[in-house]
């Protein structure tokens, strides 16, 4: 009897320990983190809670939006976008080009958004727009 109870242990245990390697591997958190190493493009967001806030990171640089809800025509939406970059240090690697895709991306998810960049993104892209 405690043999065959040992092996239920032992059955359980196998199966927490696989349920856990396999909940790691397809973490979102995880597979933007190595994007983020890998200086690839990955977009992680919760599209049915509007209070949280997406990151996406592209060429090495980690960005956050905010959004937030308003009305359009039809109904209740996210209307305005504000991304920031956390480290404006990890911008150097972009371009103008770039900044494009990324509000491509956004808008494929978020059509009826407004997208606002802050500082010091907005410059940086004032700024080629008048050169």
């Amino acid at each position: 009897m405690i043999i065959i109870l040992f092996r239920l242990v032992v059955l359980a245990a196998m199966v927490l320990i696989a349920y856990s390697v396999i909940r790691f591997f397809i973490d979102p958190k995880r597979k933007l983190e190595k994007a983020y190493d890998h200086k690839d493009y990955y977009f992680f967001d919760d599209p049915s809670n509007v209070r949280k806030n997406f990151l996406l990171t592209y060429k090495g640089a980690l960005f956050e939006g905010e959004k937030y809800l308003g009305t359009t025509d039809h109904s209740f939406d996210i209307i305005t976008i504000s991304v920031g970059v956390k480290n404006a240090s990890e911008l150097y690697l972009l371009e103008k080009e770039d900044f494009y895709f990324l509000e491509k991306e956004m808008d494929l998810r978020y059509p009826s958004a407004k997208i606002e960049w802050k500082s010091p993104v907005k410059e940086f892209l004032r700024h080629r727009e008048n050169s």
